[in-house]
């Protein structure tokens, strides 16, 4: 009775023995069996105004959804708006200092220095009449009846008079030719300063506008009325919720089993009924040791490859750090050339593939 029952304990023994060897090695293994263990990632953006003001308005909460151009906080502007006007009024000056430049000289301009050459022209014609009528009349009475004093002053106010008479003939010329090309050069110089002057001006009053980058969610809110603002000090932190990715790692042994472009399934313990589906965007060329908060059946000073599993959450459910599970594809539909750039996630070719993961999974 005795060696029955021990008998009985040892076939019981080996039928579990051979049970837990079937299990390790000779249980069916299909090419879609690779799993991988990771958390959800996805980039953040710390949004900080550029310049240091007063903060007038805080116009989010954290956990918002917004979208790309939405206004986030504003600074107070009373100080930048009286510099924008100042510009303004700068630039329109100088626009109209120019614009005279560019017209050249009114008629009326030209016709006054033309009379001024007329009336210069009959004082020297009187005044050089006037000194040779005594020029004569010395000649004649041998210098008895003009002093010489007399001629000589009569000979200056000649001279004077011709001089007066060039002069404005110069002036009239001048203004007949018009402004030189250099003083316009210089008009429009400065005048592309005063405007770039407007610009920088008109820039920093619509800094004073903090809007999102792109469509994300309000991770932090940093900032609140009344705040100094810096660009060295964030007012938000804002989370990129697309693209998102599970950062996994697999073995050495494993890295001939997983490429770009490899279609897979996501699952996480929230949502234990459903999987997301992804693709394999980005494997590391560079080997580590396994960081201390991934979970292996491996060793943990075993080398391993970093890996990005791209996964689509149009309706933001997955969070960042949640512990999730990847079962890789292994369908040779898949190929590297069809996986599209990390960049281009949220794109239409993101969906397309996302399309094709789909189908491939369902047909496998």
């Amino acid at each position: 009775m005795q060696r029955t029952a021990r008998l009985t304990l040892l076939l019981v023994a080996l039928l579990a023995i051979a049970a837990v060897l079937w299990w390790q090695f000779g249980r069916p293994r299909g090419p879609h069996n690779l799993v991988l263990y990771g958390n959800i990632d996805l980039r953040q953006v710390d949004l900080a105004f550029n310049d240091s003001e007063r903060v007038a308005a805080v116009l989010v909460q954290e956990g918002d959804h917004v979208r790309a151009g939405q206004l986030l906080a504003r600074l107070d502007t009373s100080r930048l708006e009286p510099q924008v006007a100042r510009a303004q009024a700068q630039v329109a000056a100088q626009q109209q200092a120019l614009l005279r430049l560019q017209r050249g000289n009114r008629p009326e301009e030209i016709a006054e220095a033309r009379a001024n050459v007329e009336a210069a022209a009959a004082d020297a014609a009187n005044a050089l009449a006037q000194y040779q009528r005594l020029q004569s009349l010395a000649e004649r009475s041998s210098g008895r009846a003009v002093s010489r004093q007399d001629l000589d002053a009569a000979k200056q106010a000649a001279d004077a008079t011709q001089a007066r008479l060039t002069q404005n003939q110069k002036a009239l010329a001048l203004q007949q030719i018009g402004p030189r090309r250099e003083d316009i050069a210089q008009a429009e110089a400065q005048l592309r300063a005063d405007q770039a002057d407007l610009a920088l001006a008109q820039q920093n009053l619509a800094n004073a506008q903090l809007r999102a980058p792109l469509d994300t969610v309000v991770r932090a809110r940093l900032t609140e009325p009344g705040n100094m603002s810096s660009p060295q000090q964030p007012a938000f932190t804002l989370a990129i919720i697309d693209p998102k990715w599970v950062r996994a790692y697999v073995d050495e042994s494993d890295l001939g089993r997983i490429r770009e472009g490899l279609c897979a399934r996501v699952s996480v313990d929230s949502f234990p009924t459903r999987s997301f589906e992804g693709w394999v965007g980005y494997i590391s060329p560079l080997a580590e040791f396994t960081p201390k908060n991934v979970e292996t059946t491996q060793l943990r000073s075993s080398l391993v490859y970093e890996v990005h599993v791209f996964v689509k959450d149009p309706q933001d459910q997955l969070r960042l750090g949640m512990p999730a599970t990847v079962q890789v594809l292994e369908s040779d539909k898949s190929s590297p050339m069809d996986a599209p750039e990390p960049a281009a996630a949220g794109s239409s070719a993101a969906s397309s593939q996302t399309r094709r993961c789909a189908s491939d999974a369902h047909e496998h």
